[in-house]
């Protein structure tokens, strides 16, 4: 099994640069992160050069933050600034190498906000495709993020089988899944087609992944036994130093 270092969360605290050289020194496998876009993507591209490790993906910006937005694409009204978004996040995920792009909904309800959101969907996979990236959407949990548009796999996998692009796929994160829905595995197996990246994080407090009601020595068990390769995300918050909560990544691996 392998892994990629969510750098959204793990060593927050460091330039992204360092955090990558971090990612590395640790033994991650790969790396991604979620708003990189205060660090030149050149500056990006050669550490992910110098380190070996790959950038497997990274978000759209959220927005006007500072209001509490999380996310522009589902928004009636504001399609303009979603497809600017977009569009600056498949030119930094070319121009470092990143082949997963996540278009980030926001909180918004609604039939407008599904038609918003499909729309804004096909621009991205239309802008994406030819650079082979794949778009992809993630359902957060309405406790982490209460009003948010997607919250949960089957209505993610009902977008994407409306929609019909080959290139959007569903960021199935284990924590946020398991607060909606559970059933874990049996829904890994099932989506499993429909994957574009398997992120996970205790639960239900969002730590490291040997803690929590969730047995991920066995979920990552299942997941190999699927067939799939791809490095997991570790999106998790540690409670202290980053380096002080990664026993899991040797017992685990």
């Amino acid at each position: 099994m392998r892994f990629s270092a969510n750098l959204g969360f793990l060593w927050a605290d460091r330039p992204l640069t360092d955090a990558v050289r971090a990612a590395a020194t640790a033994g991650f496998d790969a790396v991604e992160c979620h708003w990189p876009y205060d660090t030149p993507a050149q500056d990006v591209a050669a550490v992910l050069r110098e380190t070996g490790l790959p950038m497997l993906g990274l978000n759209t910006r959220r927005g006007n933050v500072a209001a509490g937005e999380n996310g522009l694409s589902a928004l009636p009204g504001r399609e303009d600034e979603a497809r600017a978004a977009i569009d600056e996040a498949i030119a930094y995920a070319i121009a470092i190498g990143t082949r997963n792009v996540h278009v980030m909904a926001g909180f918004v309800q609604g039939e407008h906000a599904q038609d918003t959101f499909l729309a804004n969907l096909g621009h991205a996979c239309r802008q994406a495709r030819p650079e082979g990236i794949t778009i992809l959407i993630e359902p957060l949990n309405d406790y982490d993020a209460p009003g948010y548009f997607l919250q949960t796999t089957t209505q993610a996998e009902a977008l994407i089988d409306q929609l019909g692009a080959p290139n959007l796929r569903l960021m199935f994160d284990c924590y946020h899944v398991q607060l909606m829905e559970g059933n874990l595995t049996r829904r890994l197996t099932r989506l499993l087609p429909k994957i574009g990246h398997i992120q996970f994080a205790s639960v239900p407090d969002r730590g490291a992944p040997d803690r929590g009601e969730v047995n991920f020595a066995h979920v990552f068990a299942h997941i190999a036994e699927l067939g799939w390769t791809a490095p997991l995300g570790a999106e998790y918050r540690p409670q202290g130093p980053t380096e002080t909560t990664l026993d899991w990544l040797a017992t685990l691996r």
